[in-house]
């Protein structure tokens, strides 16, 4: 069988032709640059590269190794970062035409890092302004197109860009956050492989924040190993980001390929199945039977905690309430240029009362105290990413009252994550009968970051939805 072309193989794939000296970073590197120079007029996922500073970072790590300094799986393989995160030189916009101006002073911990793994960035993608948006809408530096479709479909949100840039094979790994499900929701929509990271394994430093209690930095991949390889290289203590002072050292990949036989995975009968498309059910309720005929011990459960977690962060009290603090001068001062699809979120907050605030934080407290406690007879648990697949952008954005419940029903799944302190990675596991992606979530215990990848590494060897492409040149 033929090799795949290089936009569409993994890091593994492309790492070892690297090592093997078949393929040189720069010649990787060059070919992504010219696809996306080709492709993204159309699908918009680049808020900005930089050829010249790419070609360069490229041409370094082919140096290196060819001076015996190698720094793993991920020397000279290109990714990109969401334009909410710090990259020495650049500006960091958060989507905002307020931010034009904002250029970063050092890199984030997470750019650093992976710099230091010898990955090298291609460009910065498009984001929701102010990563405030499940569907991935920015009216004001245009929605990227999902790869997917040949008309408009939204990405998903708030990693628009990130999600767009992997699922149409410009890039093999890009940076999300998750708040509410930004790294998920357009995982899912856009066919990629999403982690969500326990808040505290990854630091947010040199991120622009939204939520300091819920956000968590995860990347966007074509396989769940190509997960695991970003995610070990991230994660760990920062003295920049207090929540990751205590994160214990953490290997998810040595037991990556263990499979799933004796583990115990449930379906969780609870919120996530209410109103959702009937395709998707399908599709996930499928992923079942993958994982019994590979040993697993499968089970149907409620988790209340789930519901509750819906109830904990009502109008998501705790995300609205923390950004608008963090946009108070700018929003008194500038009010008028923000997003409305932005403003309508930050808003309400200025009418939620300490009282309001403290007692959403104490309730998702006490749900993070228990979660422990109800999933100690569980691995895992699966549930659908989103309760629909892409929508046209032209439905989705037809005004405030379309777009405000497609906002609240893209991330009605992906939030109780946040709420419980989960970690959760969101996989393919099927396509609609319009050829749109659909994802399967895994969820875990907080800070299982290795049993997440492994189940999610079991699936994908099973089963051959990741290795789908969208019909592209």
């Amino acid at each position: 069988m033929a090799a795949a072309p290089l936009h569409w193989q993994t890091i593994r794939q492309l790492s070892e032709q690297i090592h093997s000296s078949q393929l040189s970073p720069v010649e990787l590197m060059e070919h992504l640059l010219d696809r996306v120079e080709a492709l993204d007029g159309h699908l918009h996922a680049f808020r900005l590269v930089s050829r010249e500073r790419a070609v360069a970072g490229a041409r370094a790590a082919e140096l290196a190794l060819r001076a015996g300094r190698n720094t793993g799986p991920l020397h000279g393989i290109p990714y990109a970062a969401k334009d909410i995160i710090d990259v020495q030189g650049l500006p960091t916009t958060a989507g905002s035409p307020l931010l034009e101006d904002a250029v970063a002073d050092t890199d984030a911990t997470v750019v650093r890092r992976l710099n230091q793994a010898g990955m090298v960035l291609l460009g910065k993608t498009h984001t929701v302004q102010f990563a405030l948006g499940a569907p991935g809408v920015n009216h004001d530096h245009g929605t990227p197109h999902n790869p997917w479709h040949a008309s408009h479909h939204v990405p998903g949100g708030s990693s628009s860009g990130s999600g767009v840039a992997v699922g149409a094979g410009l890039v093999p790994a890009a940076l999300g956050t998750d708040t509410g499900g930004s790294v998920r929701i357009p995982a899912a929509l856009c066919g990629t492989v999403g982690l969500k990271t326990t808040v505290g394994q990854v630091s947010r430093h040199g991120v622009f924040p939204l939520s300091w209690t819920l956000d968590s930095v995860g990347p966007l991949v074509r396989s769940v190993e190509d997960a695991a390889f970003l995610y070990q290289a991230m994660r760990g203590p920062d003295p920049f980001d207090s929540t990751t002072h205590d994160a214990p050292p953490q290997d998810v990949l040595t037991g990556l390929h263990d499979g799933v036989r004796g583990l115990r995975i449930a379906f969780v009968e609870n919120v996530f199945w209410e109103d959702t498309d009937p395709e998707i059910i399908s599709a996930v309720r499928a992923c079942g039977d993958v994982f019994a005929n590979q040993g697993a011990h499968v089970e149907s459960r409620s988790l209340p905690e789930a519901d509750a977690a819906q109830e904990a962060n009502q109008s998501g009290i705790i995300s609205a309430t923390e950004a608008y603090f963090a946009h108070l001068q700018r929003m008194g001062e500038r009010f008028e240029e923000y997003d409305p699809v932005v403003a309508y979120r930050i808003l309400p907050a200025k009418d939620f009362s300490a009282a309001d605030y403290l007692r959403a934080m104490h309730a998702c407290t006490t749900l993070q105290g228990n979660i422990a406690r109800a999933l100690q007879d569980v691995d895992v648990f699966l549930a659908p990413a989103t309760m629909l697949p892409a929508k046209p952008l032209s439905e989705v954005d037809a005004s405030p009252d379309a777009y405000t419940p497609f906002n609240l029903r893209y991330s009605r799944n992906t939030r109780v994550a946040n709420v419980l302190g989960l970690c959760a990675l969101t996989v393919p596991c099927g396509f609609t009968s319009e050829g749109l992606p659909i994802g399967l979530m895994i969820h875990g215990k907080p800070r299982d970051e290795a049993m997440v990848l492994r189940v999610g590494q079991a699936f994908e060897q099973a089963t051959d939805w990741h290795q789908r492409t969208p019909d592209l040149q």
